[in-house]
């Protein structure tokens, strides 16, 4: 359990090293290109290859850049031929250093990003269309924005069906609370797809347990420190009446459980989401009663397959299906039950997987408006 202290000791300072390097070579990219228009090209034998996402510290995204990582490998390229950009959980940055990759690099780009917040989506997708690029994007994304308006420089966007399986997760806790007592639910980010999705399926699974109690519900923005903040304000509010805490992500629960034990509670039934290493080793101990794994590893991996290979003329995007070019990535419950097998599979070591394979692992369009 020492990991968690440990991980919260040093994600502040991690942080903002890698803010700091990331914004120094931006700084010296931006400084060395002024900005310009660029012209479509139909395809680009060896575009850059860059990822966007918010956190190397955080283990998904840790996990995420790491199904990157391979797939530049795959392509007989050093891992440093990966340009990282690393908003730091900040919208106008993400938008900002993708700006400035695209000024230097214009059409000759093939980016994979999670643009933080599903308004900053458009932004980046346009201005990665003027300049005649390629992007995948994940996660986040108004429900208005679709790759196909964009023709193949909008070449996919993949999301996870995230309703079911968090309700899945706040069924596992409330059996445990043997069906009574007060709950909290800790978010993340208001505005991101997973948080809205997540809440969503807790409050689902709320209708079917009328002696659950919910007590509170707090965006902790995905960060282990504000989770430890805001559920060390839930037990000074809540105190004994908390029998149960819904997590919206493992990172928030480290900081919950850290919270926790400073109190001297270490039974309270906890749930969380993402099947980050870190989480499965506390499930193997019954810390975390239910996780859900999304593939991360693989996730990074096929979005930057899919912008490299559109931008290199591989496949063209605006030929194939909506399903194609909109979909549900993978997610697996995990629980003490099943825990074992699942860390042989898919933690202790990763599986091979072949990037051409685009969709192999999808589940099926995403549908608008349902809580599937």
């Amino acid at each position: 359990m020492s990991f968690i202290k440990d991980y919260i000791e040093q994600q502040t300072l991690n942080r903002r090293n890698l803010l700091l390097l990331s914004a120094y070579g931006l700084c010296g990219a931006a400084a060395a290109t002024a900005l310009r228009s660029t012209g479509a090209r139909a395809v680009t034998p060896s575009p850059k290859i860059a990822w966007s996402y918010r956190d190397r510290t955080n283990p998904y995204w840790n996990a995420i850049v790491s199904g990157g990582n391979a797939f530049v490998r795959s392509l007989g390229l050093p891992e440093s031929a990966l340009i990282n950009l690393i908003n730091g959980g900040s919208s106008e940055k993400s938008l900002a250093d993708i700006q400035s990759l695209l000024a230097r690099y214009g059409s000759s780009l093939a980016l994979a990003a999670d643009p933080n917040d599903m308004p900053n989506c458009r932004p980046v997708v346009e201005a990665v269309s003027r300049a005649g690029a390629y992007v995948s994007t994940i996660w986040n994304k108004t429900d208005d924005l679709h790759p196909w308006d964009f023709g193949d420089n909008y070449v996919s966007h993949m999301t996870w069906s995230d309703i079911g399986p968090s309700e899945q997760t706040a069924r596992v806790l409330f059996d445990a609370m043997g069906g009574k007592g007060g709950v909290v639910h800790l978010g993340g980010i208001a505005s991101n797809n997973p948080a809205i999705e997540r809440l969503a399926g807790f409050r689902n699974a709320l209708k079917a347990y009328p002696n659950i109690q919910l007590l509170a519900v707090q965006a902790a923005d995905w960060d282990t420190q504000k989770a430890n903040q805001v559920m060390s304000g839930f037990l000074t509010r809540y105190g004994d009446a908390i029998k149960g805490v819904h997590c919206a992500s493992d990172t928030m629960a480290y900081g919950v459980i850290e919270a926790l034990r400073a109190e001297g509670i270490e039974d309270m039934p906890v749930v969380s989401y993402d099947g980050n290493p870190q989480a499965v080793e506390l499930v193997t101990k019954g810390k975390i009663l239910a996780t859900v794994f999304t593939n991360p590893y693989w996730a990074g991996g096929i979005t930057a397959s899919l912008a490299y290979y559109a931008a290199t003329g591989a496949f063209k995007p605006s030929a194939e299906p909506h399903e194609h070019r909109e979909f549900y990535g993978p997610t697996t419950l995990v629980t003490t039950k099943d825990v074992q097998d699942f860390k042989a599979k898919y933690i202790d070591t990763n599986p091979q997987y072949d990037w051409k394979n685009f969709w192999s692992m999808t589940r099926g369009q995403i549908q608008y408006g349902k809580t599937i």
